[in-house]
C-alpha cells in the first residue's frame, strides 16, 4: 500500500463540480492500493499517517502528529501510485489491486483512522476529481507498507 501524505493548511476534493470532501489544517493522504496489499498493510499506515511528528512545536520544529494538533485528514484514493514508468511511455498499472479490493482496503484504511477519533474526509472511489490544497510547508511524504525510501 503506497500513500503521498501533504501537511494542508486546507483541502479539498470536488467531483463534478460539487465538494464531496473538505478539511482545514491537517493531512492529504493520496492512497493507492496494490494487487499483494492487505488489513495488514492498513494497520501499519494508518499508525504511520496519524502518529508522523510532521507538525511544528512551539519551537518551529516538526515535533507533533496529526493526533497531537487534533488535524483531520482528507483520504483520496489514487490507483495511479501504482504506475510502472520504466518501460515505454505509458504506465503499466498492472500491480494496483483489481477496484472491488482496492475499494474495501480504502474503506478498512479509513475506518481505521476514524477509530482513533481523527475526522476524516473522503474523495469519491473511481471518480474523476479535482483535488484542491494550499500546502504546508510544503511538506510531502511518500509511504509505503512494504518497503522504506
Amino acid at each position: 500500500m503506497r500513500a503521498v501524505v501533504q501537511r494542508v493548511k486546507e483541502s479539498k476534493v470536488e467531483v463534478n463540480g460539487r465538494i464531496v470532501g473538505a478539511i482545514d489544517s491537517g493531512l492529504l493522504v493520496f492512497l493507492g492500493v496494490g494487487e499483494d496489499d492487505s488489513e495488514e498493510d492498513c494497520d501499519y499506515l494508518s499508525n504511520k499517517v496519524v502518529r508522523l511528528r510532521i507538525f511544528p512545536d512551539t519551537k518551529g520544529l516538526m515535533n507533533l502528529s496529526l493526533m497531537e494538533i487534533g488535524g483531520s485528514a482528507l483520504v483520496v484514493s489514487q490507483f495511479t501510485l501504482w504506475g510502472d514508468c520504466r518501460k515505454g511511455r505509458r504506465p503499466s498499472f498492472v500491480r494496483a489491486a483489481r477496484p472491488e479490493r482496492a475499494k474495501q482496503l480504502y474503506e478498512h484504511f479509513i475506518g481505521l483512522i476514524r477509530k482513533k477519533g481523527v475526522f476524516v474526509a473522503t474523495g469519491e472511489f473511481r471518480e474523476m476529481m479535482d483535488v484542491y490544497l494550499i500546502n504546508d510547508g510544503p511538506v510531502t511524504l511518500m509511504l509505503d507498507s512494504k518497503k522504506s525510501f
